[in-house]
């Protein structure tokens, strides 16, 4: 069994047990304040779209270009950290970040809510996989397992807390406050960031490569434009999807072609040899694909198929955070006591389990059935944080840390929007195809229903009856269509603990 640390007496990194206390629940909370930022806007988009008079399409680029620039600031992380150092880079991205938020808030047209939005996912994109590097460089192996518990707690309850708090404020105060709620969070970073991060070091020779950064980011943002636009253009029936696919296809074998060959490459390839770091990022990414899609989906649906109020929504997206909460407490203490491999099985299972349960419930949407399912979810996601970080840092070399930890957490960002995405148009396309398979079981002019309307099932004798009757009919076919991306859900979870075992891990020494 591991002795106490005593707080005063510095380990190999030269940091004290109370020192490092300090940085991780500083860190944690840099993390919440951005990842608060990834769904928060969502909530708010009605309004601000009847403030600038915008259409769906327009309004939809507050969040779309947020999510570019974000994807697109991430990978360069590691190189910004490398030369201007850790520290540096998370005061100037903390600064810009808040001063963003406030000029969301403050925003007179559209035009400028978009340009700020990009400036605050640019500026934000790098605060989370820095964060990351600093706490598993400052602690020492054995301790990565407590550490990331405390820190997941940051990535994952920053969507679930913004759109909870950031509906209540839209609705009470308006949209523009859902911004203004960053600002003090901010200042509280920043002053943070300064009292306790002290990682100066950088290498200030370091050139960036230019083609390789320009070609990754280009494939990048037209990859992240196809997936949010597709939808709505109607997928490769749409020329502007097919020239995304290209240009991203293109630019991404350019990048390939150019890192395979070039001396100093943009991001080294060289730490995928590490089987383990490889490993750990293909399951990240299938992780990243199922880790939003409740919260994606249960909205909407709860919505649109219950009336349910956007406050008792919240509510229920908030149970999803607590079950992940209570996980990340039990994985403090336990994390040591279990393989790694277990653990990843242990969650996905759970995840899989409360996914199939999901594809189970029917047009009532019973509150109890949301509930137990929502917090079994969040206990799965809360089971699966630590171990996968261990896996995958564990034999990794230090020096790739910057760069390892940027690129690990874009492919979960990329997972989620492939597989947001492809949930969307599922329950799209699946309520237009279920719509067209129920409406002739009730056509009054089939044999079956040809006593329909005198068994006073439906009134058939007005317009506005009919129009009734053609309502219930696509509410009963949108469920349908949430069933099946509740299924797809579900098969996702099962099918990712095959990897789980590829990996080899060995428990590294206190």
């Amino acid at each position: 069994m591991a002795t106490a640390i005593p707080s005063d007496i510095p380990d190999a990194s030269g940091t004290t047990f109370a020192q490092r206390a300090v940085i991780l629940v500083s860190l944690t909370f840099v993390t919440m304040l951005y990842t608060m930022t990834v769904m928060i806007a969502n909530v708010a988009l009605p309004k601000m779209q009847g403030t600038f008079a915008a259409t769906t399409d327009q309004i939809a680029l507050v969040v779309t270009f947020n999510i570019v620039a974000t994807a697109v600031m991430t990978p360069a992380s590691g190189w910004l950290a490398s030369r201007f150092s850790r520290r540096s880079l998370m005061f100037w991205c903390a600064v810009g970040f808040t001063a963003a938020s406030f000029l969301c808030g403050v925003a007179q047209s559209l035009e400028e809510l978009v340009l700020y939005r990009i400036l605050q996912g640019g500026f934000g994109a790098p605060l989370v996989p820095l964060a990351q590097a600093t706490i598993l460089d400052t602690f020492p192996r054995h301790q990565h397992g407590t550490a990331t518990a405390v820190f997941s707690m940051g990535v994952v309850f920053g969507p679930i807390i913004g759109p909870t708090v950031g509906g209540f404020l839209a609705e009470e105060l308006g949209w523009r406050w859902v911004f203004f709620l960053l600002v003090p969070f901010g200042l509280i970073a920043i002053t943070a960031i300064l009292l306790v991060i002290q990682d100066r070091r950088r290498s200030g020779s370091m050139r960036l490569d230019w083609f390789g950064f320009l070609t990754l980011s280009v494939a990048i943002a037209s990859f992240q434009f196809m997936l949010d636009r597709g939808q709505r253009l109607d997928w490769f029936d749409s020329p502007e999807i097919v020239i995304e696919a290209i240009v991203a296809a293109l630019a991404f074998y350019l990048f390939l072609a150019h890192v395979a060959t070039a001396e100093k490459p943009f991001l080294n390839l060289a730490m995928f040899r590490d089987r383990n770091y490889a490993l750990g990022c293909t399951i990240m990414f299938l992780f990243g694909m199922v880790l939003w899609t409740p919260m994606v989906l249960f909205p909407p649906m709860m919505a649109n198929i219950q009336g349910y109020p956007e406050a008792e929504i919240g509510v229920f997206m908030a149970l999803r955070g607590l079950g992940t909460l209570v996980a990340s407490i039990v994985m403090a203490f336990i994390n040591r006591m279990f393989d790694p491999r277990l653990l990843l099985t242990v969650g996905f299972v759970l995840q899989g389990v409360a996914a199939a349960y999901m594809g189970a419930f029917d047009i009532n949407l019973s509150p109890f059935a949301l509930a137990w399912t929502s917090l079994l979810a969040g206990f799965g996601v809360g089971f699966i944080w630590v171990p996968i970080t261990l896996i995958t840092f564990r034999t990794l070399d230090r020096a790739f840390m910057n760069e390892a930890t940027a690129m690990y957490h874009l492919i979960r960002n990329v997972g989620s929007s492939i597989f947001i995405s492809v949930t969307i148009a599922l329950v799209i396309r699946t309520t237009a195809a279920g719509y067209t398979e129920l409406v002739p079981f009730v056509s009054i002019f089939a044999e079956a229903n040809s006593l329909f309307a005198l068994r006073g099932d439906w009134p058939t004798d007005s317009e506005r009856a009919l129009a009734g009757l053609g309502a219930e009919i696509k509410r009963q076919a949108t469920m349908l269509g949430y069933i099946n991306a509740f299924y797809l859900y579900a098969a996702t979870c099962f099918a990712i603990i095959p990897f789980v075992f590829m990996v080899k891990y060995r428990r590294a020494e206190a």
